[in-house]
């Protein structure tokens, strides 16, 4: 269970010598509706928590998940993060001396910018490819055009030029990938703030437990996520954590979103409108976040990285790939799907 989600707004979570004891009142539909829900945690197994907001954690509880090195995300109410509780790291100066220089260079940051970018294409294609294997659907002119842009990319001279063929990308993508979605949950356009739709709900919440996952594992190797290449470095953001997730949208975030529509894990009632938007509701972002877990846990062989991994693992060894692009900027490669 490399991280636990606490998503119910009555949970009480506790440190009981070395596990996390978690309750809440009992509920319509448990076996025993008036006693107490109690389950039970090791903490041996755990990596990360995220809770929502109004489930209360102990101080014990909290100093332990920290001491042990776990970051604790809150969760509020329409599925954003409030903010994190991040383990200390050791102190890591001269790495960030050398990603301040490299943030400065253009050049290096127009090539870390241009195989995030052709790797997230890439994978766009393939995963189209992959929709398209058992439906029939004609999938091949949103291919060759994706093709002609991906090798568009590896002549970009600018990031402007690189970001306006990755927005072309995107738009053509999601033209194609919104004919596999079910006739029930329609997709015209990406919408995030709110999202106005239940696709767009669950794109943004995915998008938002990657993000944040990103941004811990940067923390913990010693970078700063706020530095980016292929996002501008802006206050309010953490731009490298946003680059570094591009090549996993489509292979995480847009197949999900497509296996939870199709196989109806998610539906009508799992949604509620807020504020303008649609969002998930507890139960819904229950049963995304197990769903989730579920795929960046899966064990696959790699024929890029040459072994077994999980794409949890991949997203950690993409950190440490640009960690070591800083003294070595010609052997950085991004995550690229089989």
């Amino acid at each position: 269970m490399p991280t636990a989600c606490v998503t119910s707004s009555a949970s009480r979570i506790h440190l009981v010598s070395e596990r996390l004891e978690i309750t809440r009142p009992g509920q319509e539909g448990d076996p025993e509706p008036d006693r107490p829900v109690r389950r039970e945690v090791p903490l041996r197994d755990l990596d990360r928590l995220i809770v929502s907001e109004g489930a209360s954690l102990s101080g014990a509880a909290l100093a332990e998940l920290l001491r042990r090195g776990i970051p604790v995300s809150l969760l509020g109410w329409n599925g954003h993060f409030l903010g994190d509780f991040q383990p200390v790291t050791p102190a890591h100066g001269a790495w960030r001396l050398r990603q301040y220089r490299s943030n400065l260079d253009g050049s290096f940051g127009l090539w870390i910018a241009g195989k995030l970018v052709a790797a997230k294409i890439y994978n766009q294609r393939r995963c189209l490819q992959r929709f398209a294997a058992n439906r029939k659907l004609d999938v091949a002119p949103t291919l060759e055009h994706l093709g002609a842009l991906l090798s568009d990319t590896y002549r970009s001279e600018t990031l402007d030029t690189l970001r306006g063929y990755e927005g072309a990308a995107a738009a053509r993508y999601f033209r194609q990938w919104a004919d596999f979605l079910p006739a029930d949950f329609p997709f015209e356009r990406r919408t995030t703030r709110p999202p106005l739709n239940a696709v767009n709900a669950c794109l943004s919440f995915g998008s938002t437990l990657l993000y944040h996952e990103a941004v811990s594992a940067v923390h913990a190797r010693g970078l700063d996520p706020a530095l980016g290449f292929l996002h501008v470095t802006e206050d309010g953001r953490w731009s490298l954590a946003l680059d570094l997730i591009e090549p996993f949208r489509p292979v995480l975030i847009e197949a999900l979103a497509l296996d939870l529509f199709s196989h109806q894990i998610l539906e009508e009632k799992h949604f509620h409108p807020r504020e303008g938007g649609i969002y998930l509701n507890d139960e819904g972002r229950a049963r995304f976040i197990v769903q989730y877990e579920r795929r960046m846990e899966r064990q696959f062989m790699s024929e890029f990285a040459g072994h077994r991994t999980t794409l949890r693992q991949q997203l950690e060894d993409s950190v440490l790939a640009l960690k070591r692009a800083l003294e070595q900027p010609e052997g950085f490669e991004a995550f690229l799907m089989n």
